[in-house]
């Protein structure tokens, strides 16, 4: 198959893609609006361009390509967005029963302060389950960074929120 019927093939993507696209858009920007918008604006270009992609097996991460480069965009047009560097994270010890008990909503608010390579390495890897090698192909990066990202990422998610979760020793 060369390339797709547009018209069938945008409906089975919608149904197929549209609830993990949304998730990565969420758990990318921190917000139900930005994802509603940004997984619109994939679907949108997706139809555009639908004629134009020759293998059917690459749809999923060239979705994913095209969220990630729309939110990109926004990014580049907001003024004052501060994020946190990764470079130096100490690797804290916690109990992984303790890590299970992680509110979803706490570790948006903790993903949301890093900058946005790690959190999308994060996102698409732990989330969306997307292997190294397509991580590698929707951010256009070397594997070995995506293991690199993928470990500070998940140092800093840990040292955050085993900090938010444990009682403030002062308190006493």
């Amino acid at each position: 198959m060369d390339s797709f019927d547009c018209e069938n093939n945008l409906t089975r993507l919608i149904e197929d893609y549209h609830e993990s696209l949304y998730r990565f858009a969420f758990r990318i920007s921190g917000s139900s609006y930005d994802a509603e918008d940004l997984t619109q604006e994939t679907f949108m270009t997706a139809h555009a361009k639908l004629g134009q992609l020759r293998n059917p097996d690459a749809v999923k991460p060239w979705l994913f390509t095209v969220l990630r480069n729309h939110f990109r965009r926004r990014l580049r047009d907001r003024k004052g967005v501060q994020e946190v560097s990764l470079e130096n994270v100490a690797e804290p010890v916690v109990d992984e029963l303790y890590m299970n008990q992680i509110e979803s909503e706490e570790l948006q608010f903790v993903l949301n302060q890093i900058a946005e390579e790690y959190r999308t390495v994060v996102v698409l890897y732990y989330f969306e389950e997307l292997s190294y090698k397509e991580v590698s192909t929707v951010l256009d990066i070397p594997i070995g960074t995506v293991m690199s990202r993928l470990s500070r990422a998940k140092q800093f998610l840990r040292s955050q929120l085993t900090r938010r979760r444990k009682p403030d020793s002062s308190d006493e």
